[in-house]
């Protein structure tokens, strides 16, 4: 026997078909952005460069977790300033290439409050009176014609400093800011290769360009 299909009237068929796709509610979040979010999302992502970085500063007898570069408008690394500081830290400078105005990067061990912060001469002028003034995160530090911005680190304490008449306040502060740990591309330029540069050969112009390239001792006559 023939069964016939029976067919469902579409105000009955329309909720079922609604059902069965999974309607979602205003508000609820999209299925696909889950599979979009950030990978920083899973946690911090490794940082670009670290083994390069620390083969380079601990050559020089630096931290790798005191490295720091920073940049400001019109300064250029000085590279011959970038070396250890104390017993592991780091520092370098960079020369505004129209003025000559410098501004001190300098990172070392340790910290800084407000009870420590008078304490603690700017640019290691030891014996001046240092004034010290809370700006954001920051502090903002002046004494014996210099000014500083120190930003509190775990551990340590990153410094950005100059002359008081040489860099405005904004600029040092703009530079305290931007001051980060590099990248692999920053770190090539920021510290020296560990590798040795190869040797170049001395030319000696004393040898014959013939013969067994023996020294040429030939005496006029009369000795």
């Amino acid at each position: 026997m023939i069964r016939h299909a029976r067919v469902l009237p579409v105000l009955v068929l329309a909720p079922l078909l609604l059902t069965a796709c999974g309607s979602e509610k205003a508000g609820d979040p999209d299925p696909s952005a889950s599979a979009s979010a950030p990978a920083s999302a899973a946690g911090p992502a490794a940082h670009p460069g670290t083994g390069e970085l620390a083969s380079r500063a601990q050559a020089m007898g630096v931290a790798p977790e005191l490295v720091y570069v920073t940049e400001a408008p019109g300064f250029t690394l000085a590279q011959q300033s970038v070396g250890v500081l104390g017993d592991d830290g780091f520092s370098a400078t960079w020369v505004d290439g129209e003025t000559n105005a410098l501004l001190r990067l300098a990172v070392d061990r340790g910290t800084i409050t407000a009870g420590t912060c008078p304490e603690q001469p700017v640019g290691d002028m030891s014996g001046e009176h240092t004034t010290c003034e809370r700006d954001g995160g920051a502090w903002y530090r002046t004494g014996a014609g210099r000014h500083e911005y120190a930003l509190p680190e775990e551990g340590h304490v990153v410094r950005v400093s100059a002359e008081t008449d040489a860099v405005p306040r904004d600029v040092l502060r703009a530079a305290a800011l931007a001051a980060h740990r590099p990248d692999a591309a920053e770190t090539d330029a920021l510290l020296p290769s560990v590798e040795p540069a190869p040797a170049t050969p001395v030319e000696r112009g004393d040898l014959p360009p013939y013969g067994d390239g023996a020294p040429d001792n030939h005496v006029d006559v009369g000795g």
